[in-house]
């Protein structure tokens, strides 16, 4: 059976889309037990290798890319090559693109060979693309993707003109279509309140309301010392703060079946404020 996709874009870089892909694919993955595939897919700026304080990965996208190009890439090869440790429990890491002189040179098939291994291998692959659409890796991921997520921030800059420019221009020369990309609206807790609010995004991009996502000013450090992962397994708090995006995403997939079979009590906590929420 295929597993699903799911794509994560920015309105504009540099905003915290990475970190929220990253953090909704591992919370996933500690959640259900399931096996979780993060594809870093930004060609010119990956920097998940250095969230995890791996300098010099064993395997990175360019590694792979002769085999794309032959075609011979599998699912059982791609979880071979994708990066784990003890922190990331089912998730499976597939490093970007450091060889930033090739970036343009990927193809659509390229992408679509590596998208079809990733669901052969994983239950749900995430895929983490750059926030402009002039590569193969961003509009294979989001052409194909079976959940878009477009992250953004209250500030107008980050969201008026880059989104219409990008997804709003380019999203419809291949299917996609503003109404089908699902807003994630970043808050962070120890920023000062302000900018616009889910409403006037939603009225001035056509996008969906998915949900706001409020961030601890934490998590930040944890980037630039490469201690993501420790950081997130090391309070269940911490990696429980991408619920917002996980559990509806985990509703569509079906998977509230698995996670209420877990045994651990703050497992059941959560599985109770759900309910009662529900």
């Amino acid at each position: 059976m295929s597993g699903r996709l799911a794509a994560f874009t920015g309105s504009t870089p540099n905003i915290g889309t990475s970190l929220t892909a990253f953090g909704t694919a591992y919370r996933i993955a500690a959640l259900t037990g399931r096996n979780v595939g993060f594809l870093c897919l930004n060609l010119k700026s990956a920097k998940t290798h250095l969230y995890l304080g791996v300098d010099k990965p064993d395997v990175t996208l360019d590694g792979v890319r002769p085999e794309l190009r032959a075609g011979t890439l599998t699912g059982e090869k791609l979880k071979r090559y994708a990066f784990r440790t003890p922190k990331s429990g089912g998730l499976h890491v597939l490093f970007g693109n450091l060889s930033r002189d090739q970036a343009e040179y990927y193809e659509p098939n390229d992408m679509r060979q590596l998208l079809t291994a990733s669901r052969e291998a994983f239950d749900l692959t995430i895929a983490d693309v750059s926030a402009y659409w002039d590569n193969a890796a961003t509009i294979c991921a989001m052409r194909e993707a079976d959940e878009r997520f477009l992250v953004t921030t209250g500030s107008l800059s980050h969201f008026q003109e880059d989104i219409q420019r990008w997804a709003g221009q380019i999203g419809p020369q291949f299917g996609m279509s503003p109404e089908q990309f699902q807003l994630v609206l970043l808050r962070s807790n120890y920023r000062s309140t302000g900018g616009f609010g889910m409403k006037e995004i939603r009225k001035e991009t056509g996008c969906a309301q998915f949900t706001e996502l409020k961030l601890l000013e934490s998590v930040h450090l944890q980037l630039d010392s490469g201690r993501l992962d420790e950081w997130l397994s090391s309070e269940e708090k911490h990696a429980a703060a991408f619920d917002a995006i996980a559990e509806p995403l985990l509703g569509r997939l079906n998977w509230s079946a698995r996670m209420q079979k877990a045994s651990s009590p703050w497992m059941r906590r959560l599985i109770m404020h759900r309910r009662r929420k529900s």
